[in-house]
């Protein structure tokens, strides 16, 4: 068994063979377009996909050759991909910085699995878990969980941050569909006073449920915003005793979770080798469990379970996550990408971009390798996106004829979950509307339009160099059948292995995020000081200092 914690000295990077060919390969190739490369091999289109839990992937029109990808599979080799996958299924220390497992694959495992972390099987411990909080959503869902003055529970509210909140927003929006529609689910993540203010200003406090999701019971923003909403509650209800009934916690500290007023039998617990940001399927998806109900949440967790599978057992050649992971490292550390669009054509998806942002940027958003030399290579793509077809009417114009390259996911459905009245052929003439965007897009992206064919169509000759499209650009189509709890976990568990992917080339921590820590620290002092009666010695730059007298001064002056 592999010691990730053990002292040692992989070879650099930039200094394997393969990422040596990897680069003359780019030098030789830089030159060559998709038109080409469809051109000599017809069959291209077919033969550059792979399937697996319901995701299809296209990446025909990706920048590679065979060769490419032969190379880039040698690099995973001589990375030890294969290795870090095991090693991360079996529930090694992987997590070197913090010295523990990265299981969150453990929280979708079947009944009868056994995974052993310090000797114990998690696996039980997991399904109690789920079992506890299936009763919880049961009774929240039937009305039996009422509240201090007997109503019935209307709206439950989601306090957290990070990944207490993205995934559960993403997850709530991505399933609206199938959510119990009596019953409506609100987030509140930003310390801002205006976001729990607006999430609460149509509220009945006798109708509403505030779940608050830190896994320390500390977390600044959470509990500022969790005593906010206390005090919110008890004004309305008119008593301390109302926090019980409206008020549960999603923590791994009793003691806190007590003193704030929640009974130990209301807070739903998780471990540490869970990461935030990949804790929706854990206790940390409890607003999504209530909303969609148990059963509804076992088939994304069955979802999750048939990639992690895929991932698993699957050959890298043929492999999903992995042919993704390194796509992603083909664009960013040989045609120099710095970015990454995700462009999901299903609203219900809206939020699925900013979750993947602290999925994959906070996981790859490194400088130090794991034995802790800085890097001298790219990591990380900036990630963004918004639902077509909005964004064609927003940043496309930059996709399309900006100087930058920019890789695109693109992520569409065969079926829509709301279909209008059909047209004359019996199909439903909005959705192919939809869907005819998603594939005309891709194909514009890689083959462009040149000015030989914009004279043809009788553009004005002056015109016509506006209207060209050098095409060439790269990206990736994932299709599946329609939107579903089991589609959403496959297609989430694809990106977190996709990154983790991502971290073992780069030979980084792809579960730690100690650049988080420093502003954390930071605030809490300036915090301190804005608070001060009197006017504090401040020993910050001349910029922060300057920054915070004006804004004692404004404060003042305001009163």
């Amino acid at each position: 068994m592999t010691d990730f914690n053990a002292p040692r000295t992989p070879p650099k990077l930039t200094s394997l063979s393969a990422w040596q060919a990897l680069t003359a390969h780019h030098e030789q190739h830089r030159g060559q377009h998709l038109h080409e490369l469809f051109a000599s091999d017809p069959g291209r289109g077919e033969r550059l996909s792979a399937e697996a839990a319901g995701w299809y992937l296209d990446y025909s029109k990706q920048r590679i050759t065979d060769d490419t990808l032969r190379l880039l599979l040698q690099l995973a080799e001589q990375c030890g991909v294969s290795e870090r996958i095991a090693a991360m299924f079996r529930g090694d220390a992987i997590n070197t910085t913090e010295h523990r497992a990265a299981l969150h694959t453990a929280l979708r495992a079947p009944t009868g699995t056994q995974i052993l972390v310090d000797g114990v099987d998690v696996v039980p411990e997991v399904h109690a878990m789920l079992r506890r909080m299936a009763a919880f959503a049961d009774a929240v869902r039937s009305g039996a969980w009422r509240g201090h003055s007997g109503k019935r529970i209307r709206t439950v509210i989601n306090i957290g941050i990070g990944g207490s909140d993205l995934g559960p927003v993403m997850a709530y929006e991505a399933l609206r569909h199938y959510s119990q529609r009596d019953l409506q689910c609100r987030f509140v993540s930003n310390v801002d006073a205006t976001a729990l203010v607006e999430a609460t200003r149509d509220l009945d406090a006798g109708e509403t449920l505030f779940i608050v999701c830190s896994k320390t019971f500390t977390t600044l923003e959470t509990l500022t915003n969790a005593h906010a909403a206390r005090a919110w509650c008890v004004a309305q209800l008119g008593s301390d005793a109302a926090v019980a009934r409206h008020f549960v916690a999603v923590s791994t500290n009793a003691e806190g979770v007590a003193q704030f007023g929640i009974a130990p039998e209301h807070m739903f617990g998780f471990w540490d080798w869970v990461g935030g940001r990949y804790s929706m399927d854990s206790a940390i998806g409890l607003s999504l469990m209530v909303a969609i109900g148990p059963v509804q949440f076992g088939d994304m967790l069955a979802g999750f379970r048939a990639m992690d599978e895929h991932f698993k057992n699957t050959p890298l050649a043929q492999n999903l996550p992995v042919l993704m992971g390194l796509l992603a490292v083909w664009n960013t550390n040989f045609l120099g990408a710095q970015t990454q669009a995700v462009l999901p054509y299903a609203q219900y998806l809206s939020r699925f971009p900013a979750y993947l942002q602290q999925l994959t940027m906070e996981s790859n958003g490194k400088h130090m390798t794991l034995t802790g030399a800085r890097v001298n290579y790219a990591t990380s793509a900036i990630v963004w996106g918004e639902p077509g077809t909005n964004g064609q009417h927003s940043f496309y114009q930059l996709l399309h004829q900006g100087t930058s390259t920019v890789p695109c996911d693109f992520i569409g459905f065969c079926q829509t979950l709301n279909p209008l009245e059909p047209d004359a052929s019996g199909s439903d003439s909005q959705h192919n509307l939809l869907m005819a965007n998603f594939f005309a897009q891709t194909e514009a992206l890689a083959f462009g339009k040149s000015l030989q064919q914009v004279l043809s169509e009788g553009a004005d000759p002056s015109v016509a160099p506006h209207r060209t499209f050098e095409g060439n650009r790269p990206s990736s189509s994932l299709l599946a059948e329609r939107l579903s709890p089991h589609s959403l976990g496959a297609l989430v568990a694809l990106y977190e292995h996709s990154v983790f992917t991502q971290g073992v080339v780069w030979n980084i921590d792809p579960f730690d995020q100690w650049g988080v820590e420093l502003g954390k620290v930071l605030a809490g002092t300036t915090a301190k000081e804005l608070a001060a009666v009197d006017a504090p010695q401040l020993a910050h730059d001349s910029s922060t200092n300057a920054l915070m007298r004006r804004y004692r001064q404004l404060r003042k002056e305001m009163g």
